[in-house]
């Protein structure tokens, strides 16, 4: 087998503190990974470097590799000692050479390195709440990253106009990061507030507009708040309550947008003064009028 110099391969002295060999190893993983790296032989020395790092971290199996290690590279024949393989681990696996695996199985125990240096980064999913506002209109925000993700503190995300609840944004390599290996993405659904006014549907928006009772019957001209800012709506004669009423393409923004439903809610006047009773018992008298009158049909 041919004699690896872990710390020739890492650039650092045999004296090295671990923080000296972990900045220098995530220095060269960084030159060599073969997804970004322009080196003729980077993928070689990708899994070099992490082989020296796999030895080296470990006070251990450093300690194993000082002093077997250099006896074998002078000439001399490498006789394990007992209990050696012990902390071999697992059987070998193809990433690593001949001499890591004859010095220590192949394998670093458990799943062996391959399940730690190489672990593949992984996605991280998490829901935030935004406005109703800040679907329509889009908007930066800045978030707390979750739990699980590559780094801790916020990030800032885009918040498309038009986006609906249940739909996720991607951040790309905003997830859990892998030991020598890209990290994963970061998924954010969206979660849409109740809004005090609106009520949203899919794309659409409704509003509940209360009306007087004359405004119904007579018809007016009313003013309506819309995301986009105040129209004038003409309420028709003879309006009923809960009439709904289309304002085309006023719900959420896309290529398809939605609609905004006004929903006419008519509202009655409080008796709250002698001349307001004696108004409605003339209405009473005078107008023939039962609100039930289908209702009992049926009965």
């Amino acid at each position: 087998m041919e004699y690896k110099d872990y710390y020739k391969i890492l650039e650092v002295s045999r004296d090295a503190p671990q923080d000296e060999i972990k900045k220098a190893y995530r220095k060269l993983a960084r030159k060599y990974h073969p997804d970004v790296s322009k080196v003729a032989n980077a993928e070689e020395k990708f899994k070099e470097v992490g082989e020296a790092y796999e030895v080296l971290k470990d006070s251990e199996k450093r300690a194993q590799y000082d002093q077997f290690g250099s006896s074998y590279g002078q000439g001399q024949s490498f006789n394990p000692p007992p209990g050696w393989g012990q902390h071999a681990g697992a059987s070998g696996s193809g990433n690593f050479s001949n001499f890591f695996e004859g010095m220590f199985g192949g394998g670093m125990g458990g799943g062996g390195a391959s399940d730690s240096f190489f672990a593949q980064g992984e996605d991280v999913s998490a829901k935030i709440t935004v406005s109703l506002e800040d679907a329509f209109n889009g908007a930066k925000k800045s978030v707390r990253r979750p739990t699980g993700a590559n780094q801790g503190g916020t990030i800032n995300v885009k918040i498309p106009a038009g986006i609906t609840p249940g739909k996720k944004i991607r951040l790309s390599g905003q997830g859990k990061a892998g030991m020598g290996s890209k990290a994963g993405d970061l998924y954010l659904e969206i979660n849409i507030a109740p809004h005090t006014h609106y009520r949203l549907e899919d794309k659409d928006i409704y509003l509940d507009l209360p009306i007087a009772p004359w405004e119904a019957v007579f018809g007016a001209k009313v003013t309506v708040p819309t995301l986009a800012g105040k129209i004038n709506l003409t309420i028709p004669e003879n309006a009923k309550s809960g009439q709904k009423m289309r304002l085309k393409g006023r719900g959420l923004p896309g290529k398809e947008p939605g609609d905004q439903f006004v929903v006419l809610q008519i509202m009655t006047p409080p008796a709250d003064s002698d001349k307001a009773k004696a108004l409605y018992q003339q209405m009473s008298e005078e107008l023939n009028f039962n609100p039930r009158e289908k209702l009992e049909q049926t009965l």
